[in-house]
């Protein structure tokens, strides 16, 4: 992976793991409950849901890759077409309450399957994947930068999201769920969406 390409997958990252969403309401409300040091165990639970994804998202586009190189392009358009898609839906539900599943158990738990049935993590990880990894360089390589760099940009976003929870209680749920701040985010999906479908179209005219 380039610099440059390095720097536009820091930037969709800090969008995906910083867009507000379940995860996000768990660890604020997480934090208002138990305090930040306790609830630390639940940022540890959505990154071991993170190194997991990762690891089969990369395992399944390496497959893609070995077996099919010509369909690899139109997963590479799918994957664009997600982001918009779930932009768009950001968009429309900005509005709506976030709804937390009904899991119980410890704060590891609770977070843990949490993270892993939240939708937008298993479209997002192989959206992302799907338009960062190059097809000529070895997965298991590029792992080496893009591992240390999600898992550390979601530590940091989910911690802040404790330390808000923590700190300001419920204000913060208010402040980080206002429509126009979920919005935003929301034509940031889509920009990128857009942005990312259109680059694959010149290799492929090559």
């Amino acid at each position: 992976m380039s610099f440059e390409g390095w720097l536009i997958f820091v930037a969709f990252w800090i969008i995906f793991v910083t867009t507000p969403g379940p995860n996000a309401a768990n660890c604020i409300q997480n934090g208002m409950t138990f305090g930040f040091r306790r609830s630390l165990w639940g940022v540890l639970a959505i990154l071991t849901q993170a190194t997991a994804f990762l690891l089969l998202s990369a395992a399944g586009v390496t497959a893609l890759i070995v077996a099919l190189p010509e369909v690899f392009f139109w997963v590479q358009l799918a994957g664009a077409a997600l982001l918009v898609f779930l932009g768009v839906r950001a968009w429309l539900n900005a509005r709506n309450e976030v709804k937390m599943p009904g899991a119980a158990g410890s704060i590891y738990g609770r977070a843990l399957a949490i993270a892993t049935i939240n939708a937008k993590s298993l479209a997002g990880y192989l959206a992302a994947f799907s338009q960062f990894v190059q097809p000529d360089v070895a997965i298991w390589v590029q792992m080496q930068v893009i591992m240390p760099t999600a898992l550390t940009l979601t530590a940091i976003s989910y911690v802040g999201y404790t330390a808000l929870g923590a700190g300001l209680g419920r204000a913060a749920l208010g402040a980080v769920f206002n429509t126009w701040v979920r919005r935003g985010l929301a034509a940031c999906f889509v920009i990128y969406g857009a942005l990312l479908g259109a680059s694959a179209l010149p290799g492929r005219a090559a």
